[in-house]
């Protein structure tokens, strides 16, 4: 979807679909530029608002067909809800709606009329606007092979922007959302594929192939070179697949050549089958989303190198599939990781720390980074806690721990700060190896997880972030369908956005 920003009037633009935002009345005062469209429309806004139809709460909607007065096929008043309670992340959910408002009226140009807001100022509501609108209209549809009766497709939109407003920075703030949403809807794109059509070598080459596109530097391990490094962890976690493992890192080289290294470390489990203690049946299907960590850290290369951050920045993947058979890893095994730490496996399903135990040691030792920054679908002991409304998150370091919260919050991607104590790094040691990977059995899963994986970073900035709940999602909502939310690539652009002297001591 196309989306641009410009100065025109809404009355006079052509459009299929005129959307008019309006936070919620306190009395019956329209806005300057809805009064405008208002008189145009002869009065037909005032008069279904006199008459109590439209008030302007949240998600209200009510739509016109104007008898020749507007160039607009149909314009759609939308409710925001309370003028204080709007926020970038309301915007976003208002621009998901507007798009899914479109589509389903096979409405291919769309025009919003930019209200100005008290507490957002118009670049970043076209931002947000952006994002939401780019992030609300993907579909995942590579694998139907005829067209359905479903909702139409959106090719673009159209933000009218005031006049006395700087029209530059709205536009550049409509460039950069459409980039990160273009590149969390790729990391959807890589979550939401079946695991037979990216298993990790297919993972290695579409990595491959958005470097060469994008200008990024990309390094892909197979067997031979993981067993050179003597990378057992995940050697050991995809040794009862037909399907090799591999390590994938993406770099992106800023102009400036004396900068930070920040680290980006993604688990990458095509499919996770639980191996030997395999799950069960049912839901075993959403496993192809357990690679959604590595996606996110895809998605946010991409963005890096287009957006042309100033950091120097490595995106590193562990990438495996989980399998039983006659090679995979058993329970009770011990396998020595490239850290030289050997690790008592208690559970083939908690797989997902092992790869990325090697994959974090990886990353540090290659390219001794100022902070790193892990996404996993690790642990379903984190949806039990914080459900789908948030990710868990973990760090050895309380200002970088804290910057990654702030930036969550910004981009509507909350995290939830869980604990990571001394019991906790207690929990996960081994009396027959360094350490274990299951902790104190059912209790304190997420934190023992994140204890397991502090072992392998040394004294490196580190926070991880858990996503188990927040990857992909069983119900439609705002911008978010059904299926990989790419949680995370938004986050870590906003946490690099803010990142100018950055202090994590």
């Amino acid at each position: 979807m196309l989306v641009t920003a410009d100065a025109r009037d809404p009355v006079e633009t052509a459009t299929d679909l005129l959307v008019v935002p309006v936070a919620e009345l306190t009395d019956q005062t329209l806005p300057a530029r809805t009064a405008a469209i208002d008189r145009a429309l002869r009065g037909r806004l005032s008069a279904v608002i006199d008459a109590g139809d439209f008030r302007g709460k949240r998600d209200q909607r009510l739509l016109l067909y104007p008898d020749g007065e507007l160039r607009a096929k149909r314009v759609l008043l939308l409710g925001l809800g309370p003028e204080g309670d709007l926020d970038s992340e309301a915007l976003r959910r208002a621009g998901g709606q507007l798009v899914a408002e479109a589509a389903s009226r096979r409405a291919p140009k769309l025009t919003l009329a930019v209200p100005p807001l008290r507490r957002v100022r118009i670049p970043e509501a076209a931002q947000a606007l952006t994002e939401g609108a780019v992030l609300g209209a993907y579909r995942f549809d590579a694998y139907k092979s005829s067209e359905d009766d479903g909702p139409g497709e959106v090719a673009a939109l159209q933000l009218c922007i005031d006049r006395a407003a700087n029209l530059r920075a709205a536009r550049q703030a409509v460039k950069r959302g459409t980039i990160l949403a273009e590149s969390q809807n790729l990391a959807r794109d890589l979550s939401n594929a079946p695991a037979n059509a990216l298993p990790p070598a297919a993972l290695a080459r579409e990595a491959q192939r958005i470097a060469r596109e994008v200008g990024l530097r990309a390094r892909v391990l197979g067997v031979p070179e993981l067993r050179k490094r003597k990378l057992g962890a995940i050697l050991a976690v995809g040794g009862g697949s037909a399907n090799p493992p591999r390590l994938i890192s993406l770099e992106h080289r800023p102009a400036r050549k004396q900068t930070e290294t920040i680290c980006f470390v993604g688990k990458g489990i095509t499919f996770d089958s639980g191996g030997i203690s395999i799950k069960p049946a049912q839901g075993m299907d959403e496993m192809k989303h357990d690679m959604s960590g590595a996606a996110a850290v895809i998605g946010a290369l991409r963005a890096c190198a287009l957006l042309k951050v100033p950091q120097h920045v490595v995106g590193v993947i562990g990438a495996a599939e989980n399998m039983p058979s006659g090679s995979a890893y058993r329970p009770g095994d011990i396998v020595t990781s490239g850290l030289g730490k050997t690790i008592e496996v208690l559970n083939t399903d908690a797989e997902g720390r092992v790869v990325l135990a090697d994959a974090l040691h990886w990353a540090r030792s290659e390219f001794t980074p100022r902070a790193m920054i892990d996404l996993a679908t690790l642990t379903g002991a984190c949806v039990v806690a914080l459900g789908h409304w948030a990710t868990g998150l973990f760090g050895n370091n309380e200002r970088l721990v804290e910057r990654v919260r702030k930036a969550g919050e910004s981009t509507g991607e909350r995290t939830w700060p869980l604990p990571l104590w001394e019991g906790h790094r207690q929990a996960v040691r081994s009396e027959v190896a360094d350490v274990k990977n299951t902790g104190a059995g059912r209790e304190a899963g997420s934190s023992t997880a994140a204890a397991f994986l502090q072992a392998f970073v040394g004294d490196t900035p580190w926070v991880h972030l858990d996503i188990a709940g927040t990857g992909w999602t069983g119900r439609a909502e705002g911008y978010q369908p059904r299926g990989a939310t790419g949680v995370g690539v938004r986050l870590l652009l906003e946490l690099l956005a803010e990142w100018k002297g950055a202090r994590l001591d």
